[in-house]
């Protein structure tokens, strides 16, 4: 079960690179920063569950990067006068 979901993980994580890299997302989108966040998030979480540090520091920091920038992307923009 654990390699389904890091398999899962990744596909969500390395899709939305590619569709990035391919122009069919932005890197800014809601699209986007939710595929990153749910996929590391997923692979965050198996990494503490088999004490694997290095790989939760990675997968942790991604979550909360891709976390900060969907509720950012979330927010309704102000305008400036």
């Amino acid at each position: 079960m654990n390699q389904l979901l890091q398999i899962a993980g990744a596909v969500l994580v390395l899709g939305a690179f590619l569709l990035s890299q391919l122009n069919v997302l932005d890197g800014r989108s809601k699209i986007y920063l939710t595929l990153n966040l749910v996929g590391s998030a997923v692979l965050a979480w198996l990494a503490y569950a088999d004490a694997d540090w290095g790989f939760l520091l990675l997968e942790g920091v991604w979550a909360v990067v891709s976390a900060a920038g969907l509720v950012r992307s979330l927010r309704p923009r102000r305008m400036v006068t």
